[in-house]
């Protein structure tokens, strides 16, 4: 026995060889010990990243944000401003971190997703309100609707054309991101669109009109000329804000050749998307007195607000009859345009409207129209009109400084 061996034995030191049998023995005598287990490693990798960016477009896949992460708002340099999250923290004490059920794979794309930096620190914050389940269905939701939208074929382009004009003695800007969202699924072949800019037209109401009636139609003979944008897409998407007046003479002024898509500004979210749901209004079309001449014929228009007879200028007497289409079963309100159906609806009272009245009093020359309606009604009331069929529209509109609806232009 070597002097080593005494020296370990007297001190009672176990030897390498026996430190080794020790452990064994207590592994094979299944002591309670903590097992071996591997930590996953925070560095994604480059192929998840990747997927995950084309799943998501490049987009914060909250819901309802949609933000574009690969070039910066304000400046529009291009970058990588998103931020990869996970739905399940990568350590369980972080949110959503402590379940039944942790991914074995921590960053699989399944639990990752591609966030602004603002909604990042917003669902981590609020784990609570953000569960695992919510969102899995933000990121479902998201990535659904981005892989229909990029499979679309050419026949879902669209034409984007804006008319832009002074209201309430300001330019009314529309982001493009809302024109984006609206047409979907169509798409834009040009995300600026074909605009008519009647901002820097100043002077007084007539003056104004007078301009801008001058404006339009060659605008109009541009955007259908050879070789421009809708000769390729044969559709187009409305975005117009402008004096009731001039939306009207606007519609006349479209082509019935290639279909017109109107958009609405909806006051409540301040974006153009149509809503799809809730129930479609309905609407009445009624003879509110007879005239005694056949051929004098007024038509309001009572639907963002009310129009009174009596509202009328005092040459609107006796001689003439008076029709309406109003709201049935609720008054008349500025929010009442919620979806494409109820445009829908509206475009087919308008068509019954103007058929009865011809019916009524023969081959009229003119209908004085009263409108209190939304920026798609304008455009459609003159759009629908049929040339050489039905009459001249002479529209009036109201002038808040005189309290009453004065004469404006004609249409047709």
């Amino acid at each position: 026995m070597s002097n080593q061996e005494n020296q370990l034995r007297e001190k009672k030191i176990p030897s390498k060889s026996s430190i080794s049998m020790s452990h064994a023995s207590k592994y094979s005598d299944g002591a309670n010990l903590s097992p071996v287990e591997s930590v996953p490693k925070r560095r994604i990798q480059p192929i998840a990243q990747l997927l995950l960016f084309v799943h998501a477009g490049g987009r914060c896949e909250f819901d309802g944000c949609n933000k574009y992460l690969l070039q910066h708002h304000l400046t529009l340099t291009e970058g990588n401003f998103a931020q990869v999250a996970h739905i399940v923290a990568f350590r369980p004490k972080g949110p959503r971190g402590k379940g039944p059920s942790r991914p074995k794979n921590i960053n699989d794309i399944s639990n990752l997703m591609l966030l602004c930096p603002g909604c990042h620190k917003l669902v981590d914050d609020n784990p609570s309100n953000y569960t695992r389940g919510t969102l899995g269905e933000y990121k479902r939701r998201h990535e659904d609707r981005i892989r229909h939208v990029t499979g679309l074929g050419p026949d879902l382009r669209t034409t984007v054309v804006q008319l832009k004009a002074n209201i309430g003695g300001h330019p009314v800007d529309i982001p493009v991101s809302q024109v984006v969202e609206a047409v979907a699924p169509r798409y834009p072949t040009d995300l600026r669109g074909f605009v008519i800019d009647l901002t820097a037209i100043h002077g007084d109401d007539q003056a104004f009109l007078k301009t801008a009636t001058q404006n339009i139609p060659r605008h109009i003979e541009r955007l259908y000329a050879p070789g421009m944008d809708v000769e390729r897409t044969r559709h187009i998407s409305l975005f117009a804000l402008a004096p009731i007046p001039l939306l009207v003479f606007l519609g006349r002024q479209l082509s019935n050749k290639i279909p017109v898509e109107l958009y609405q500004r909806h006051r409540d979210a301040g974006d153009w998307t149509w809503k799809v749901s809730g129930e479609p209004v309905e609407y009445e079309f009624r003879r509110l007195r007879s005239g005694t001449d056949q051929s004098k014929v007024a038509l309001i228009l009572s639907l963002s607000g009310t129009v009174h007879v009596e509202d009328l200028a005092g040459e609107f007497g006796d001689a003439f009859s008076v029709y309406e289409i109003t709201l049935r079963g609720t008054a008349p309100n500025p929010t009442f345009l919620r979806t494409k159906e109820d445009l829908r609806l509206f475009k087919h009272t308008y068509q019954v409207c103007l058929r009865e009245i011809m019916r009524n009093h023969g081959k009229l020359k003119a209908i004085h129209l009263f409108p209190a309606i939304p920026a798609p009604v304008a455009v459609l009331c003159g759009h629908e009109l049929l040339p050489k069929v039905d009459p001249t529209l002479i529209v009036y509109d109201y002038d808040k400084r005189k309290g009453g609806f004065k004469f404006t232009l004609e249409v047709n």
